[in-house]
């Protein structure tokens, strides 16, 4: 009795383990080890803001057809995330028997968040998961950026100069900014973007623009450092960048007479003194003006004094110049020239020098007349009564 109770009792096990076999094969493999979420990236670096596209396969490792739902759990607070296959958003995908599936996990990263590492997870149902790691790089922001690679250009005063920005647009909507300028009276600048003058333009969000900026100086502006703050901005947010215009200034010299006359008159071996006006018509200042001439031959020149040391932008000063004509020069006009020089800039004036006859052959002259009358009269007293 008792080995007949023992062989009813493993008979019973036996068909047990046959029932409870044929119940699992009958049910579709999607247990544990039936899916896999795969992704090739799911550990990766970014600045804030970036937006990132993961590939994921759904396999199906079983020999049935599996339906699986797919969410995705813990995302951080502000991202947002959509799965995509086919051009739509799904919620759920069907795998055939050895096949896999495949969709696409779009995650933005928000603008505004702190620089640390970011978990999340996407889920097959409870058949799978597969773990994200975002590690967010720096500091987001959220707000506009105006920048440029070189704020500071240097040139004469007749020169423009032109400089290239670039404004971002850090926020999550699409801005609308004005741009403006705060230069000093009589400066003029302009905003390019395209081929386009523009006062305002239009970035995406978390995109950027190029932007020029032209800047025009008065003609008559000084030599020093301007300083010219642009911004663009809107009711919601600004920002603002402060460029530089360094001007050199302009080398100008004139040389002429105080009353802009450019003659005179010499007797031959005399001296005639001219106020010369050396006009300093730039707007930096010169050193080391020379004076110089070219006259004719066996003429002097000499100046006093013969160099300035240094003269103001928009400044003057007077020198004079004493010509002594030849003795031998007869009368007539003769052309002296004279210049003023500097390392910087220079300036002749050609004048006009008129000559005429000697005092010393005038009173000869006079005292020939006088002799010739003289011996007629002394001819005529002397032989006339006969």
């Amino acid at each position: 009795m008792k080995s007949w109770g023992r062989k009813m009792k493993l008979v019973s096990m036996l068909l047990l383990l046959v029932l409870g076999a044929g119940l699992l094969g009958g049910m579709p493999a999607s247990a544990a080890g039936g899916v896999t979420l795969y992704s090739a990236y799911t550990s990766i670096s970014v600045p804030p803001g970036e937006a990132l596209d993961y590939s994921v396969e759904v396999i199906n490792n079983t020999s049935d057809v599996v339906t699986v739902p797919l969410e995705l759990n813990n995302l951080p607070k502000d991202w947002t995330a959509e799965l995509n296959s086919g051009g739509w958003r799904v919620k759920e995908v069907s795998v055939k028997p050895g096949e896999s599936s495949t969709v696409s996990l779009n995650v933005t990263v928000p603008l505004q968040i702190d620089k640390g590492i970011y978990r999340f997870e996407l889920t097959a149902g409870s058949a799978a998961r597969l773990p994200f790691t975002v590690e967010i790089t720096e500091k987001g922001i959220y707000q506009t950026e105006l920048t440029t690679d070189q704020a500071n250009l240097q040139g004469p005063s007749d020169s423009s100069f032109t400089y290239s920005l670039k404004l971002q647009n850090r926020t999550a909507e699409k801005q609308n900014y004005a741009l403006q300028a705060q230069a000093d009276p009589g400066w003029n600048v302009t905003f390019t973007s395209g081929d386009n003058q523009v006062s305002s333009v239009e970035v995406e969000p978390g995109a950027s623009q190029s932007i020029s900026v032209k800047v025009q100086p008065p003609e008559q502006v000084k030599e020093g450092t301007y300083s010219i703050p642009v911004s663009a901005s809107n009711q919601s947010t600004s920002s603002e960048l402060k460029l530089e215009a360094v001007i050199t200034g302009t080398y100008g010299l004139e040389l002429t007479t105080p009353n802009g006359l450019l003659s005179a008159d010499v007797t031959a071996g005399g001296s005639k003194t001219i106020d010369l006006l050396v006009k300093n018509t730039g707007t930096a200042d010169l050193t080391d003006i020379n004076l110089s001439s070219n006259a004719p031959v066996d003429w002097e020149v000499s100046f006093n004094p013969k160099t300035v040391d240094k003269l103001a932008a928009g400044q003057s000063t007077t020198v004079e110049a004493k010509i002594t004509a030849s003795k031998k020069a007869i009368a007539g006009d003769y052309v002296t020239g004279m210049t003023a020089s500097s390392p910087e800039s220079s300036s002749s004036a050609q004048f006009r020098i008129a000559v005429k006859g000697s005092m010393l052959w005038g009173w000869i002259g006079v005292l020939v007349i006088a002799a010739i009358l003289g011996g007629i009269y002394y001819l005529i007293r002397k032989y006339g009564r006969r």
